[in-house]
């Protein structure tokens, strides 16, 4: 028993001598020994010229742009203070480029966090209702005045005539159109069309739930049936970032506008829009994609009320507080572009234009280095909103692989760059879609990336 004793205690002073190493290790750190410290990773990113507009968990996110990211965007790279972050090498890092989630936005909005902050007490918001006379009984008043104002102000739009629907984004508002414009004693379910490369989302949220009202049909240049359908125009388009019309020339044919990108950060304003159904969102206007507000300009009142009827059985209405503080966002933007009480400060639109504009300038730059890659060119047209001259600006980037390379997403995994291929937007594998909306350090990283890279 004695002997026991006395190796159990030799093995504890050993065991003691081993973790007073380690914590002095750890705490007396030196070039040469990993660090478990963010502040090194963050340093040694700044040193090669990395910038940083969030909190550390930001570095590398699994943030989903809507509900339908596929597993495959998923893939990421954690961040945790577990790991020793100065063993990577800066090039191993993973960049999700696969969704567009808009936090470039982040440095202008917190530069104006005061002004934009909304405050609500406990007492205010409960009702169900905020506009029992308006169509949208539960639109907030303040929004609609947001929304017509800001229209107003851009020239993108016209609201005179129009019923204002507001959803939980702009995919509700689509799950409405759909819901509103589909008989519902058809003989079979209505065509729903979109000219490829379309928005990825649409064959998936048209075709969720299995609805016996509508159906995906596909690309709307192969569409020849002589049957009623529903074509979606979206212009600028998503993903290839052009200016679209409708394709489908039938006399059975009901449209939809998704003109979530017909802002002037984008493309040039030419003329306010005017058509019978049309779909904007905060999340690519301002870059507040988790408000989950959008809303639908819409000529005729009883598709209006239809869309209200499914957003009403959906989810009974849209969160007071989301649409009070989109309200808040919107003004603010149209204060900025109000020359007459505009400070110092650059107005949202020329902020986010010159960003936009700087990015697309690199990324050509660092496409133009190698032979791998190409990008679509775009006519130079004159804005009405800013007087500018400019080509479009895409939120997002419709890169082709040259050459040999089929697969041009499995082409970038291999390099540590996740996007979306081709084969989701009805189009060819040798395209992908990437994100230009991420973060500073992401967007550095993906040009740097591409001119380095080998078949």
């Amino acid at each position: 028993m004695a002997d026991f004793v006395f190796l159990l205690k030799n093995v504890l002073v050993v065991s003691l001598a081993m973790n007073m190493g380690l914590i002095w290790k750890i705490s007396y750190d030196d070039d040469e020994t990993p660090t478990f410290k963010w502040g090194g990773l963050q340093q040694k990113l700044h040193i090669h010229g990395y910038s940083f507009n969030g909190d550390k968990e930001n570095i590398v996110e699994d943030e989903e742009e809507e509900a339908h990211v596929s597993k495959r965007s998923k893939l990421q790279a954690t961040t945790s203070s577990r790991l020793a972050p100065d063993v990577w090498e800066i090039q191993s890092l993973v960049i999700n480029l696969d969704h567009g989630d808009p936090t470039m936005y982040e440095s202008f909005w917190k530069q104006r966090a005061e002004e934009t902050t909304v405050m609500t007490s406990s007492w205010q918001h409960i009702s169900y209702f905020s506009d029992v006379n308006n169509v949208c009984w539960f639109m907030e008043p303040g929004l609609v005045s947001a929304i017509t104002r800001l229209h107003k102000v851009v020239g993108n739009a016209v609201t005179e005539g129009r019923h204002i629907v507001v959803g939980t984004g702009s995919s509700q508002l689509y799950q409405a159109a759909l819901y509103a414009l589909s008989p519902p004693n058809g003989s079979s379910p209505m065509n729903v069309v979109s000219a490829a490369p379309f928005y990825s989302s649409y064959p998936l949220m048209t075709d969720y739930l299995k609805s016996g009202l509508h159906k995906w049909a596909g690309d709307a240049y192969e569409f020849n049936n002589e049957e009623p359908y529903i074509e979606l125009v979206t212009s600028p388009n998503n993903p290839d970032g052009f200016t679209r019309q409708e394709v489908v020339k039938g006399d059975k044919g009901i449209l939809i506008h998704d003109l979530a990108y017909y802002w002037p950060q984008y493309t040039p304003i030419l003329l306010p829009a005017d058509y019978d159904i049309m779909l904007f969102t905060v999340s690519k206007s301002t870059g507040h994609a988790g408000s989950r507000i959008g809303w639908a300009l819409v000529k005729d009142r009883e598709i209006a009320k239809k869309m209200t009827t499914f957003i009403e059985i959906n989810t009974i209405g849209v969160s007071k507080d989301s649409q009070i503080r989109a309200a808040k966002i919107l003004q603010a933007v149209s204060d900025s572009c109000d020359h007459e009480n505009q400070k110092e400060e650059e107005s949202f639109f020329d902020y986010s234009f010159k960003l936009m504009a700087e990015r697309w300038k690199k990324l050509r730059e660092a496409v133009n280095k190698t032979e791998l890659f190409s990008l679509p060119s775009f006519p130079q047209e004159t804005c009405s909103f800013s007087g500018r001259t400019f080509g479009q600006l895409p939120a997002f980037a419709w890169l082709k692989c040259e050459g040999e390379v089929d697969d041009c997403e499995s082409f970038l995994r291999l390099h540590n760059i996740v996007t979306r291929g081709g084969k989701h937007f009805g189009a060819s594998m040798k395209y992908v879609r990437i994100s230009m909306l991420s973060r500073d350090y992401e967007f550095k990283l993906l040009t740097e990336r591409l001119p380095a890279m080998n078949k």
